[in-house]
């Protein structure tokens, strides 16, 4: 037999802000998820559902980085692609931006199944920060867009069931320590691509384990799903069960239909084929189907009102059409995580591709039937099982061709727990300078001191390398790190022990003292904590020997910080001089643009900060959810919020 399918690289060239440099300072605080519901609603959930939201939600982001840095002057930039096609389908994956598939053309009509996004537009959508809309994405970790979204995959050519080849993407997911793998296998002569996922948890406890695939769609059509409940969740975090597809007299099965950004979890009924489309008004569009582990279906929409418009248009180049997503998860819903047992793993096979079927119009359960019909008659339920059961042996393949290299952290967990995964090598060569102090750590039993050239690098946290920072000599930098490690696992007491060791061995105080600040802010000590960073910003500046962009990254972050920390304590004048102190840059960025206005509303002077915001600034890394663009404006007297800063996701609190 000749196989056709091919695999090869290409480069895209769109307009695309650039991501910019991490923030360098541990993530000691979460980002503010949106994605919780109050106590009240749990009581009334079915037990399961009620016991996997109440399971390992999270609660840090380390050791993660935080991703701030990108900004929205777009020019035209280069992207590293890997194709994947054969006579029916082309599939373009973006390895470097955590293997997300940009696009998927089905080659004999020339459409395009997916939303592709004309533009490359980082924003603050992620766990960690930075994420872009579009394509499908591949969220592990726990509730949320995970903190991989614009982070390499490692990629390899690998020998699929049918004697072609798989393009295999794999990494080390860090929030739960757990790795996983992609595998996209597109048959020859099939108009289905087939992916086979696998997490698999080496350790020898139980992990929380977290997935939904996330697929970008025109919102111009009509969502279905075998199910005639869901559970809806809004952005005023109440979690409720409704009807599909009406409810409150309004189909919310078209897109557009709901004025306000939700999330409509379908309850799929046991036994029943997993699956979910999205077509036009002719019936044309993309089905996704699995085998039955992969269990949940979502559909979320940003509503047509004026804040979903405008996170449209923030997104994406405005002009060219919005999107919603449809989804699917290993449970009911994404508050939720499951139990991987110690030395495990769970596997299963997705299948996407275009369905042409009857027009989806009319009454919810005819339309349904006729779409499951169609599916059935071109992609059978057996043959899904089928490709699973084909391709689960191959899961083990080793790479023939490396395609791209993703991070060196899964490297070094492999070399400290010694573990064999089969398909997914962590070569100790992808290890570099930011795994070069653990792997010393590893092999000697001490961290090295850093160059004092920039800010402390990563901490790591999970128990194995906490045990380990608890035996090295007690220099700064171990204590340092151990502190952060022991903050994370909740031991707040002794982190602080370890900040205030390291505070007395350090040469540069500003490190520990910002984590100590952070501890005083949680607290509530809030006088302690602005006084902590007062002279942890007075610290980095004494000690900053240059401009370069680790730097004017540590001053932003910890700039922001500290002026919000002094304001909160009622000291304007000492926010000013913090402010006064941020290179010209910083200051321009919309981020510190926003903070401007506030520092003046602080000082009395609500005209200008009616005239900063008058100013049309953006604020880039503007976080889902977040209502404080809007609340400086009405404080500072603004009247109407404008169109261009209303980017609200529910109706205004009666």
């Amino acid at each position: 037999m000749v196989i056709v399918t091919t695999i090869r690289h290409e480069v895209l060239t769109l307009p695309a802000a650039p991501l910019g440099p991490d923030n360098p300072l541990p993530a000691l605080r979460p980002l503010d998820e949106v994605h919780r519901i109050e106590d009240r609603d749990r009581a009334g959930l079915p037990h399961d559902m009620a016991r996997q939201i109440g399971y390992a939600p999270l609660h840090s982001l380390l050791p993660a980085p935080v991703r701030d840095g990108y900004g929205r002057t777009r020019q035209d930039r280069t992207i590293d692609a890997l194709v994947l096609e054969n006579d029916r389908l082309r599939a373009t994956v973006l390895p470097g931006l955590g293997g997300r598939i940009a696009s998927l053309v089905h080659l004999p009509t020339g459409r395009e199944l997916l939303y592709r996004n004309p533009v490359f537009q980082p924003a603050n959508f992620a766990l960690n920060g930075a994420w872009f809309s579009g394509g499908v994405e591949w969220n592990i970790g726990a509730t949320g867009h995970t903190t991989l979204s614009c982070a390499p995959l490692h990629a390899a050519r690998v020998p699929a069931p049918d004697g072609g080849a798989m393009l295999r993407l794999w990494e080390w997911e860090r929030l739960r320590d757990l790795p996983f793998q992609v595998d996209l296998w597109l048959p020859d002569g099939s108009d289905f691509l087939h992916v086979g996922v696998r997490v698999r948890n080496p350790h020898e406890r139980p992990v929380p384990t977290y997935w939904w695939s996330n697929i970008a769609v025109p919102e111009e059509r009509r969502v279905l799903a075998p199910a005639e409940e869901a559970w809806n969740f809004g952005y005023e975090r109440r979690l409720r069960r409704v009807p599909v597809p009406a409810y409150d007299g309004v189909d919310r099965t078209y897109p557009l239909n709901s004025p306000y950004a939700a999330d409509y979890f379908y309850e799929v009924p046991d036994g029943r084929r997993r699956w979910i489309a999205a077509l036009d008004e002719h019936g044309d569009g993309l089905v996704q189907t699995s085998t039955d582990v992969l269990r949940g279906r979502k559909l979320f929409v940003w509503g047509s009102g004026a804040g979903g418009r405008r996170w449209q248009e923030w997104l994406t180049e405005p002009g060219t059409g919005g999107y919603c997503e449809i989804q699917a998860g290993l449970a009911r819903t994404q508050l939720e995580h499951v139990r991987l047992e110690a030395e495990s793993e769970v596997a299963w096979l997705e299948s996407y591709g275009p369905l042409d079927a009857p027009p989806p119009a009319g009454e919810w359960r005819a339309a349904v039937r006729r779409t499951e019909q169609r599916l059935e008659a071109v992609l059978p339920r057996a043959a899904v099982d089928a490709a699973y059961a084909a391709w689960k042996p191959y899961a083990d393949a080793e790479p023939e061709e490396i395609l791209s290299t993703g991070s060196g952290w899964g490297a070094l967990e492999v070399l400290r727990g010694g573990w064999k995964l089969p398909g997914t090598p962590f070569a100790e060569s992808a290890m570099g300078e930011e795994q070069e102090p653990w792997r010393h750590l590893l092999r000697v039993g001490s961290l090295p001191e850093p160059e004092p050239s920039g800010p402390p690098g990563p901490s790591l946290v999970a128990p194995h390398w906490r045990d380990l920072l608890e035996t090295a000599p007690a220099t700064p930098a171990a204590e340092y790190h151990l502190g952060v490690a022991q903050w994370h696992a909740g031991d707040r007491a002794q982190a602080v022990r370890s900040w205030e060791r390291a505070l007395e061995l350090a040469p540069a105080h500003w490190p520990s003292l910002r984590c100590l600040a952070v501890a005083d802010r949680d607290s509530e000590h809030h006088e302690r904590a602005a006084d902590r960073y007062r002279q942890a910003f007075d610290g980095l500046c004494a000690g900053r020997p240059g401009d370069d962009e680790r730097w004017t990254a540590a001053a932003a972050a910890l700039g922001r910080e500290a002026i919000e920390a002094l304001l909160r304590a009622g000291r304007p004048a000492e926010a000013r001089a913090v402010w006064d102190r941020l290179d010209a840059a910083t200051r321009a960025r919309g981020r510190f643009r926003l903070i401007e206005a506030e520092l003046l509303l602080a000082e009395g002077h609500a005209e200008r900060a009616r005239a900063v915001l008058a100013e049309d600034f953006e604020v880039a890394d503007l976080r889902e959810g977040d209502e404080r663009l809007g609340q400086v404006w009405r404080r500072s007297g603004g009247g109407e919020l404008p169109a261009r800063y209303d980017f609200r996701m529910r109706p205004d609190p009666s």
